[in-house]
């Protein structure tokens, strides 16, 4: 049993050590994490308007990015790289919008220019390092 000095001490020392170790690894993540993972070096006006019409159009209502949104249709993070840009303009352009698999997406009537943010927008967060998220799949393995 730690005396009442004891706890004392051992409260603030770990108090100091984690507080220590939490404002290095903020400095780290701001510094040199965050640049280096998110390639915002490579954020085009293209990207841009992609980002500003799925927040615009709730896309996260539905759709899954980066693990954060509702889970009624598909995860987006990886799209450009598990479809590709032409399928992706396939369901941007539907004409009566999207229905695979019973799941109904809203047609928008976007311009050619809107649909090639968004493309932009999926091959910019395909390019992202997420450190393995999301995960490959292990049904059939």
């Amino acid at each position: 049993m730690l005396s009442k000095q004891q706890a004392k001490v051992f409260f603030l020392g770990g108090t100091l050590l984690f507080l220590a170790i939490f404002v290095g690894m903020s400095v780290h993540s701001l510094m040199i994490g965050i640049p280096e993972n998110t390639n915002d070096s490579d954020i085009t006006e293209e990207v841009i308007l992609g980002k500003q019409l799925w927040d615009e159009n709730n896309c996260m209502g539905c759709h899954t990015l980066m693990g954060e949104g509702a889970y009624y249709a598909p995860e987006l993070t990886r799209v450009y790289d598990r479809k590709g840009a032409e399928y992706i303009r396939t369901v941007l352009n539907a004409p009566n919008g999207w229905a695979p698999r019973g799941r109904n997406m809203v047609k928008y009537d976007l311009t050619a220019e809107e649909v090639e943010g968004l493309v932009a927008f999926f091959e910019w967060m395909n390019r992202a390092d997420l450190n393995g998220f999301p995960p490959e799949p292990s049904i059939g393995n």
